[in-house]
Formats: C-alpha cells, structure tokens, sequence
C-alpha cells in the first residue's frame, strides 16, 4: 500500500507528464495548466471559516471538477456539521470536520487552506497552513495589522507556497481593462484616486455581557485576541465593528477599493503619510470603528484619499462603493465589482469597462504551475492593500476629537482637503448628526517610511507600536526567523 499523500501523488503525475511532454519538444511548464482529469488530480480543499463568506468559498469550490471539498473547518460545531451535510447531499461525499484548524492542518487530505475567519485569524491560520504545507486562498484583509501581513508574505516566499487575496476584481475583465485604459493615458494624468465605501451600517446593540453559544468553541474563536468576555449581542459577523478582532469597514468592504485605487495609481507600497479623520455617529452601540470617516494616504505626487459613509448618503460621481480615478482630461468611475465607465471633463461618457472573470481559477491556475507570479492577487498586493486600511485606522484611533470646524482649520488650506471635508460634513449634517454638538476625531498626520512599513518623525514611538498587537498564547504570529 502506497503511503504518498494526495499531494505527493499529483505532484509525481505533473512532473512525469511534464517530462514526457518536454521530451516531445513542448515547454514542461505547459503541464502546470491543464485541469485535472481523475479522482486523484483533484486538489482537496478545506474551508478555514464556514460561515457568511466561508459560504461562497464552498459554492465557488464546488463548482470546480478539479477540486474536491475534503474538510470543513469551524469553531461554531452547528455551521459545521449543517455545511457538511449540505456538500454531502450536493456531492454524495461528506468531508471531514474539525472545530481547531491546527488539527485540520494536519490533515493529508489538504492541498489548499481556503481561509474566511474574522480578520484577526486571517493571518496566523494563513501561516500556520503554510507551514503545513498547503497553499492558502485567504479573505480579504489578508491582515489584522501590518506587521502580520507582512509576515504571511515572509512565509509564503519561505516555504514556496501560493498565496491568493480575496480581492476578486483582481481579476474582474472589466476592471483589468480600466486600469489599463487609465495606464495608457486614457483620460491623462492621473495623481488622484478616490475610494468609496458609501454603505449603510445600522447600531449591533448595546454593548453588555453576552452568552457565547454551546455549540462555539470561544477560546478558539479568540484565538490571537485577548481573553474577553462577548460584548455584543451578535458573535457573528458583527467582530467587524469591534477592534481586537475588525478593521471597521475600511477592512470589510473598503478593502476592495482600496485595493483598486492603489492597483490604478501603480502603488508599490505604503506611502510617504496618513491622516485620518471621523467617528461613529448617529447611535451608540457596542461598534467601536468609526462609521464615517476619511483617510488621506500621502505617496508624493500622488494622493489616495478614502471614504466611509456607513449612513445614508448618495452616490459620488456615479458611484457609492467604487473608486474615482481623477484625470487630467477626465475621470474614470468603477462603480460594481466588474467594471465601470471613463468620462471626458464634461462629464460625457467615453468608455465603457464591464466584464466577469474567474479568482479561483486563477488561483487553481498557480497551484498547478507552481507560480505566484501567475496570480491576478499575490498575497503581496493583498498585504500592500490591507495595510493602507490598517495605518488609517491607526491614525484615527491616535486621534483626539474635537469641533468640526476645528478639524476643518486643521486640514489646512489644501483644496481638495477642504472639499472632501465639506461633502464629509454635509453627509452628517444630512443624517440629523448635529456638528455644532457632536466631535469629530481627528488623527494626527503620520509620516512613514514607505519600503521600511514603518513610521517615522515625532510620532513613530506611539505609531510604531500600533502596527502589530499583543497575541495570547499560544496564537501567536511567529517573527520572521520562526517562519
């Protein structure tokens, strides 16, 4: 009896098929494309988080034939098991379940970690399966905070593995295609790019003592995060709004833009500065990221300005979760995960960018090849990416509040500064928030060092700190020696 795992199995085919090919004159690497065809070329997957969008993961991988869905991984025991008996009734197949991912990574089954944990596992379960051996399609943030993305690329790049963010449009024809209109000049010179997250979050309750379900291994749940009771009425999905476990909706949604924005201003990494501004307004709850708020990321020549809008507003520039790229002979809106439209200084409409594409293929792609620089999203852009939401955040919460028009005297006499500002305030002032009563938080201007991904001047010793966190034992993001 054979004791090579799937892994191992798939491997020797590709490479003995490889080599037969190249011996008939055809590159071997051509091999690293071909979609498996049998049982045992399938990749096996496990889904690292079953719930919300562990949802889609399992939709997207079972429509794949050259996949298969071997584990479930959840700490809640009921999404688990109820997942299961889903794929099994879809399948005929019932996949394994685990409650703890390390024991999941053990598993010879897996091939891939396939990664939609609250954003504060992102990184620790993405490097624990690396060190496992398996290759990771991680959720977007990729991070929690900057130092721990970082490291996922650390280790990545270490034991050779392929690492995918799940920042789809990466792969969106359309979106591919706006940012090559925008490269090639389409509508000028761009130096300003705008994100939006104009979406509607309403108040996750009163913040209490809250009983955490039988069936949720809690402990686990928390993993990195500090040992503390549930101060929500909601154990899930609402983390996002509570800061040892979400980024606000800077790394929930806006992530997305984020990413779109420093992709079409060809960013390669964190900046010269940020600063950053808001508040969570319009009811109290137990949320503690700000609701609105504003990021002004410095790159030089170049801005990449953000906004969270999370009540009611209307649409910027044809868009309310999307980015505005400003040109010097127009704009260009991408306003839907597959596209969007240029526009000439009138405001006329010059061209049109919508098509769909395929991130698991793409990632399945660079499995077989064995080639990160096959992927539309390398876990270096999603680090890249996620870390502009983080040092946002961070300028925000070093922020003191403070009446309105002094944040407005404060942001200086720059134009565009102003403008934004004004639209901020005019968005409140529409929500029943009153400015004449109410403080905005106004973080300081940090200066970074931008290839270093640290601060810099005056503030760094306050900043610096900021860019990791304290972990608990024994879910502890390794340094970079220990990958």
């Amino acid at each position: 009896m054979s004791n090579l795992t799937r892994r191992e199995m798939l491997e020797r085919s590709m490479l003995a098929a490889a080599a037969a090919v190249t011996a008939q004159g055809v590159p071997s690497i051509a091999m690293g494309f071909q979609a498996a065809t049998s049982a045992n070329d399938k990749l096996g997957i496990a889904v690292v988080g079953a719930n919300g969008r562990g949802g889609e993961h399992i939709d997207q991988w079972l429509k794949r034939k050259d996949c298969e869905i071997v584990a479930i991984c959840d700490v809640d025991e009921n999404v688990g098991k109820r997942r299961i008996d889903d794929i099994e009734k879809k399948t005929g197949k019932k996949p394994k379940y685990y409650q703890d991912l390390r024991k999941c990574f053990e598993d010879k089954d897996v091939d891939i970690a396939s990664i939609a944990t609250p954003n504060h596992w992102h990184a620790l379960a993405a490097i624990w399966a690396i060190q496992a051996g398996k290759d990771v399609y991680v959720e977007k943030p990729v991070s929690h905070n900057v130092l721990e993305g970082r490291r996922i690329v650390q280790a990545a790049r270490k034991h050779n593995k392929i690492v995918q963010t799940g920042t789809q449009c990466r792969s969106m024809g359309g979106t591919i295609e706006a940012i090559k209109f925008l490269k090639e000049g389409g509508v000028g010179e761009v130096k300003l790019a705008r994100g939006l997250c104009y979406k509607p979050r309403g108040a996750i309750g009163a913040r209490g003592n809250y009983d955490v379900p039988a069936s949720i291994d809690y402990d686990i749940w928390l993993g990195p995060a500090a040992k503390k009771d549930l101060s929500r009425p909601k154990l899930h999905y609402d983390w996002h709004w509570q800061w040892d476990y979400g980024n606000g909706d800077l790394g929930n949604q806006g992530i997305h833009q984020m990413d779109i924005a420093r992709w079409g201003l060809g960013l390669d990494n964190v900046g010269q500065g940020v600063l950053s501004y808001g508040g969570r307004f319009g009811y109290e709850d137990a949320g503690e990221t700000a609701n609105t708020q504003v990021c002004i990321h410095d790159f030089g020549d170049k801005k990449l300005v953000f906004e969270v809008r999370g009540l009611k507003t209307d649409r910027y520039m044809g868009a309310g979760v999307g980015v505005i790229f400003h040109g010097t002979d127009g704009y260009v809106s991408l306003a839907s995960y597959t596209g969007g439209a240029a526009f000439d200084k009138d405001g006329k409409k010059i061209k049109d960018f919508n098509a769909g594409g395929d991130h698991w293929g793409n990632f399945v792609e660079a499995v077989r090849a064995r080639d990160y620089k096959l992927l539309n999203a390398d876990i270096e852009e999603g680090h890249l990416s996620s870390a502009l939401c983080h040092l946002g955040n961070i300028s925000y919460r070093l922020g003191s509040p403070m009446a309105a028009k002094e944040v407005q005297e404060k942001l200086g006499n720059n134009a565009e500064r102003q403008e934004t500002f004004e639209r901020f305030a005019q968005h409140l002032t529409d929500n029943k928030v009153d400015l004449g009563a109410t403080k905005v938080t106004l973080g300081p201007d940090l200066k970074l060092d931008g290839k270093k991904e640290v601060f810099v001047g005056e503030l760094a010793d306050k900043a610096n700190p900021m860019l990791t966190r304290e972990y608990r034992a024994p879910y502890v993001v390794p340094d970079e020696a220990n990958l």
